[in-house]
């Protein structure tokens, strides 16, 4: 369910492109500083458009620079830091430690369960860190999952949920701006959740998993997936705009205005043509 808030990269300037890298790789660099080097395989970009968007609002100091690492130990990598970063780092952990141990409970992976143990080392410290964000992880991975079980016929409720896990990563600190920040998130959550069972409705038809428009008996749709997304995508770009960004807005907009939408554009193309 990650990995779709990302850049349309062909869209970029170079020198977008060049911060895009260095947040990415700051991000990586943090999880590596603060939950070890194999910690690092679970490193999404979605973290990368979160710091992006918190450095954006809140326009803290930066520290920079240039370095070869373990995955690219040939050329050296740009790289940013900052505590928003280091934010990002901690919850691109939680993340995907509970996204694997829901992997290896409701699937039996063992890959999952593999990273899961990794992961769930580096935890505690981050749950200290940030009480909020990692009990609101567990709550609706929990209920998610649940959900799952009883095959709810409802895609709202799970797309709920996940908006309501969303909502809480984007508020990094209460403040002025955690309500907006709330909505933008939860609206944000709701887009995953709905634009990924959009496009596993066919691998999840072919191996007898939950999927909420299976569930509900509804066949392949995609101009009826696409409508619930455009309506979901305006009420999170609507909250984005109340926002006062600057820095990197123009980075921004590339990914929630068209970098989003690639993996979809990309599977329903595939899905016309294969029809």
């Amino acid at each position: 369910m990650f990995g779709y808030v990302t850049a349309n990269w062909k869209e970029l300037t170079r020198e977008q492109q060049h911060r895009y890298r260095s947040i990415y790789c700051g991000i990586c660099r943090g999880i590596r500083d603060q939950s070890g080097n194999t910690a690092r395989i679970s490193l999404s970009y979605d973290m990368a458009f979160l710091s992006c968007l918190l450095m954006s609002l809140y326009e803290p100091e930066e520290v920079s620079g240039k370095n070869a690492c373990l995955i690219h130990p040939v050329s050296r990598r740009p790289w940013v830091n900052n505590h928003l970063i280091r934010y990002a780092a901690d919850m691109n952990v939680a993340l995907s430690y509970y996204n694997c141990l829901d992997d290896w409970q409701d699937d039996g992976k063992r890959s999952a369960k593999l990273l899961a143990d990794i992961l769930g080392k580096c935890l505690p410290e981050i749950e200290n860190r940030y009480p909020r964000q990692c009990g609101a992880i567990r709550t609706c991975i929990e209920k998610l999952s649940r959900l799952e079980k009883e095959n709810c016929s409802n895609p709202d409720e799970p797309a709920a949920c996940f908006g309501a896990l969303m909502a809480e990563l984007f508020v990094w600190q209460e403040d002025l701006w955690a309500p907006t920040l709330r909505r933008m998130g939860d609206a944000l959550g709701r887009f995953i959740y709905l634009q990924d069972a959009a496009l596993d409705y066919r691998r999840d038809q072919k191996k007898g998993k939950y999927n909420p428009y299976l569930a509900m008996g509804l066949g392949e749709d995609w101009q009826r997936w696409e409508d619930y997304l455009v309506l979901t995508m305006a009420r999170c770009t609507d909250y984005y705009e109340r926002l006062p960004l600057v820095q990197d807005k123009a980075l921004l907009d590339n990914i929630l205005y068209s970098g989003v939408w690639v993996n979809y554009r990309g599977k329903r193309k595939e899905a016309d043509q294969n029809d």
